[in-house]
């Protein structure tokens, strides 16, 4: 059960229902439950009702992976969805804004301007946002 993992981490557990639960959501300063946390189908889904917190920030503040919230290693279905849920539009247009942050950065190293912390912390954050989309859609070292 991919949940457990997760709600192993979190503070304020309760359940809400069958398979779902409700947590104090790691990912900002959050006084009592907002992350409502759901399995279907050997998935986790998360919403963030009180900051609108990603799934992304969610896992990576528990110290886990978005391939951490599934079962097996997601397969493209038909219907423009990977079967993990990720909209195939949706996770295109986040791996094109990703890339776009790394390509500002490299111009600015090539016109041999220095970046600012703020801006390394920005490029980290692209680069393991794509790698973090490439494990969750089963791509590993390149494959």
């Amino acid at each position: 059960m991919p949940a457990d993992q997760l709600l192993e981490r979190l503070d304020l557990v309760r359940p809400n229902g069958p398979d779902r639960w409700m947590a104090r959501c790691p990912a900002h300063e959050d006084r009592g439950p907002s992350l409502s946390i759901r399995e279907v189908d050997g998935k986790v889904l998360l919403h963030c009702f009180g900051a609108g917190c990603s799934a992304l920030e969610v896992v990576e503040a528990c110290g886990l992976t978005l391939s951490d919230l599934f079962d097996e290693p997601p397969r493209e279905s038909r219907g423009g969805r990977f079967q993990h849920g990720l909209r195939t539009r949706d996770t295109l247009l986040l791996l094109r804004r990703e890339a776009f942050v790394i390509a500002i950065a490299s111009e600015r190293i090539r016109a041999r301007q220095a970046l600012s912390d703020a801006d390394m912390g920005r490029v980290t954050q692209a680069a393991t946002r794509i790698a973090e989309v490439c494990e969750v859609v089963g791509v590993r070292d390149g494959r």
